[in-house]
Order: structure tokens, then C-alpha cells, then sequence
């Protein structure tokens, strides 16, 4: 199976290829620009599968299918929300949200492996695709918390929050002033509604803002241990396999 990653920053490239070889596969080629990549199909046999970055450095992706005739599967790779995703889904091409989640890559592969052995590779709408992406839905993330504190309701902006965590199957926000409240919440659906350019889920455990974060050390086992101003009550680790993603979101 012959699998191409044309990504934007060789970074991000690298750290998809050790994804993929996790999962048993191999991607020898790593193309970064329209370009250079309009060049690698005009000369080389078309792979199987390719992971797609949509912003490239010198132009949209879609570019090159404007002079090229592709007819390898897809599996995008964008840092686009789902509210400007919805061509994808109309013309069933799976897509993974930067930064990349080890679970939701062994699922996409899954599906493409299920539909390459079954033939069955739908052929893709480009164009309405193109269209979606240059006017992209707009995701309003959340402003602002409200927490019920005896009988009154407390509102508390996205710019106080130090970190949310979970705790004895409730969820908590521990504010900058070292206060905590609890939430009608799961850590899943804050991190859905929360700006992910802004918020990082580090573990299961926590989700912590950029901002917030004083300073990264070296822990244990290949993981990081994070140092919030004023939460104490336990540490905050980056779990192993959130590492890779979390020094690429911290940039």
C-alpha cells in the first residue's frame, strides 16, 4: 500500500509519519507546497492513500487537483473546525482536526482500509469542497461560564479560567484567583465548545489554556508535567500520547 503525507511544516509531517508507522504503515514520501507536489504527480505513480493539509505554503491543496487528475483516497488533515467541514461529509471523505488524535487516525485508516479491500473509493467533489473552505462556516467558541453558587448564578469569562478539570465525576473550572466552581459539564463537551487554538486537553483529567501554562518540565515516562499559576491540588501531566501533539499546539 503506497501512502503519500503532503503537509505544510515538516514538523507536522514528521510527527503524522510516526503516527502512521505506529499503526503499521509506511509513508516514505512527504511533499510540502502545490508546487511541489503538482511536480511528485507528474512524475510518480498515483499512491493509494494520501493525508491532505489544506493550507499548504504557497496556496490551498486543492490546487493541485485543478491540474491533476487524482484518483487516490483521501484523508484530510486540517486545522478547519466541523462547522466548515460539512462538504466533507456529503462526499464522504474522512478528515482529522489538527492537532491529530492517535484514536481518530487508527479510525480513518480503518475506514479507508475497509473500502479499499471492497473497491469501493468514492470519487471526490473538489470543487464544492473548495467553495466550503474559502468561505468558512464561523464557529463561535464559548465566552463565558455560568456556575450556580448557593441561589445565585456567577458568570465567569473564558479569560479567567486557569484550567478545567474533573474530580470525583464532576467537572470544575479553577479560575486565575484561585477559586474553583462546579459545572454543569463533562470535560468532553467543554473541550467541544472551547477554542481549541486557545485550550488543550492535556489528559483526561485536564484541559489548560496557553496562557496559563508558567512552565513545561520533563516528567516521567516520556510525559510533561505542566505548571499552572495557582492550582496545587494535583499535578497536571500531559499524557505520553498527547505529548507529540501538545509541544506542535504550544508551537
Amino acid at each position: 500500500m503506497n501512502i503519500l503525507i503532503i503537509e505544510d511544516e515538516k514538523p507536522a509531517a514528521r510527527l503524522l509519519q510516526r503516527k502512521v508507522e505506529k499503526l503499521g504503515l509506511q509513508a516514505n514520501t512527504m511533499l510540502h507546497s502545490v508546487e511541489e507536489s503538482i511536480s511528485w504527480f507528474q512524475n510518480n505513480a498515483h499512491p493509494d492513500l494520501i493525508f491532505l493539509d489544506i493550507q499548504l505554503s504557497d496556496g490551498l491543496s486543492f490546487e493541485i487537483f485543478e491540474q491533476i487528475n487524482i484518483k487516490s483516497a483521501v484523508i484530510f488533515t486540517t486545522a478547519y473546525d466541523e462547522y466548515a467541514l460539512r462538504a466533507f461529509k456529503l462526499n464522504s471523505i474522512d478528515y482529522l482536526l489538527k492537532p491529530i488524535d492517535e484514536d481518530e487516525l487508527s479510525t480513518a485508516i480503518s475506514k479507508f482500509k475497509n473500502q479499499f479491500q471492497k473497491n469501493t473509493i468514492s470519487s471526490l467533489d473538489f470543487e464544492a469542497i473548495k467553495r466550503m473552505l474559502v468561505n468558512p462556516v464561523e464557529k463561535e467558541y464559548k465566552k463565558r461560564f455560568s456556575v450556580k453558587i448557593g441561589q445565585q448564578l456567577k458568570v465567569i469569562s473564558i479569560d479567567e479560567v486557569e484550567c478545567f478539570y474533573s474530580e470525583n465525576k464532576g467537572t470544575y473550572i479553577h479560575t486565575l484567583d484561585n477559586r474553583d466552581y462546579l459545572i454543569d459539564s463533562t470535560l468532553e463537551v467543554v473541550e467541544a465548545e472551547i477554542n481549541p487554538k486557545d485550550f488543550y486537553r492535556v489528559s483526561r483529567k485536564f484541559i489548560v489554556p496557553l496562557k496559563a501554562v508558567k512552565e513545561i518540565q520533563v516528567y516521567s515516562n516520556s510525559r510533561l508535567k505542566i505548571i499552572l499559576p495557582t492550582y496545587k491540588y494535583d499535578e497536571v501531566i500531559v499524557a505520553r500520547e498527547r505529548v507529540g501533539d501538545f509541544k506542535e499546539w504550544i508551537g
